[in-house]
């Protein structure tokens, strides 16, 4: 397994204001959109599953029409032949220990995997729209700080995007055992269950496995979580490349970091945190920096390589 030991702070990220937006209407106008999507998308299907003779029951059960349509209409293959292509993203529940299909190594192409920690948040529709304009796909490993943001989650995830499990409540004294931290990683993964309809088995560590504030909590915790999680089926993200957002930086700063790094597969850390707009102002001048130097812009899935830290306790 590939070992890196570098990037982003030490002891963990600036804590941030959890300011309450006051916005009950703007939480139920994200909603209404979430939901408006979601169900053009489904009609969408099944007027095209109509139309190929297959009717979908209220259960959502996928069964041949009795009144063959399907023969009817010419140029619609048998109902046998129609394979629906599988999503990339996931959709088992977390615990599978039995899945041992990550991939480790590069996959023999420029590939940046954006990645976003600690929203959703007021800052993370921006960032979707950016990623609309230009093409890309990211991941977002998501939170509970911000509630009145939680049904972005859903936005995340109907426009293609990983959903991952960061933490529910961004508070390192989740490190105070394996017992806590698994709470607290619970937790969120319920959370995103009611927006995507299962738990994600892709997780990020707050401050990364190789932080060192968990040592304040518990000596040598991150070597117990790094094994604990991947013996439950989960499998942890760390990152080879950022902007500096995890501390605070300008626009420019965030910019002029990112173009740093140029291996050939960059997992690269960044935050949709209420307070990282500058990485929003940066983030159209980053994807325009990286599809200029042949990366293409993906989410990550389980044959994007997974990249650790060295572990520090």
């Amino acid at each position: 397994m590939k070992k890196r030991s570098m990037y982003g702070p030490a002891n963990g990220y600036a804590a941030y204001s959890r300011a309450t937006p006051g916005a009950y209407h703007k939480r139920l106008q994200i909603r209404k959109r979430a939901l408006t999507r979601r169900a053009a998308l489904a009609g969408a299907g099944v007027v095209a599953l109509t139309a190929a003779g297959i009717a979908v029951t209220k259960s959502g059960i996928l069964t041949p029409m009795v009144s063959g349509v399907a023969d009817s209409i010419p140029g619609i293959p048998d109902v046998s032949d129609v394979i629906e292509p599988p999503d990339p993203r996931d959709k088992e529940f977390a615990v599978d220990p039995s899945r041992t299909d990550w991939n480790y190594e590069s996959n023999g192409k420029k590939t940046l995997y954006l990645t976003f920690d600690d929203g959703p948040s007021a800052n993370t529709e921006d960032i979707l729209s950016i990623l609309d304009t230009y093409g890309a796909k990211a991941t977002f490993f998501v939170t509970n700080q911000f509630p009145d943001y939680l049904p972005l989650i859903a936005e995340e995830y109907e426009r293609g995007h990983t959903v991952g499990l960061h933490s529910y409540s961004h508070d390192y004294s989740i490190y105070t055992s394996e017992e806590t931290y698994f709470e607290d990683l619970d937790k969120i993964g319920q959370v995103v269950s009611e927006y995507i309809g299962y738990v994600p088995l892709f997780i990020r560590f707050p401050g990364g496995s190789s932080n060192t504030i968990s040592a304040n909590y518990c000596s040598g915790i991150m070597t117990t979580l790094a094994q604990a999680v991947q013996d439950r089926g989960y499998q942890y993200w760390d990152w080879n490349s950022d902007c500096g957002d995890g501390a605070t930086v300008t626009t420019e700063e965030a910019i002029a970091e990112s173009q740093q790094f140029s291996e050939e597969n960059l997992v690269f850390l960044a935050h949709d945190a209420s307070a990282k707009t500058s990485t929003v102002e940066a983030l159209p001048s980053i994807i325009e920096y990286f599809q200029g130097q042949g990366y293409t812009l993906e989410a990550l899935t389980r044959e994007s390589m997974v990249d650790h830290h060295n572990v520090n306790n």
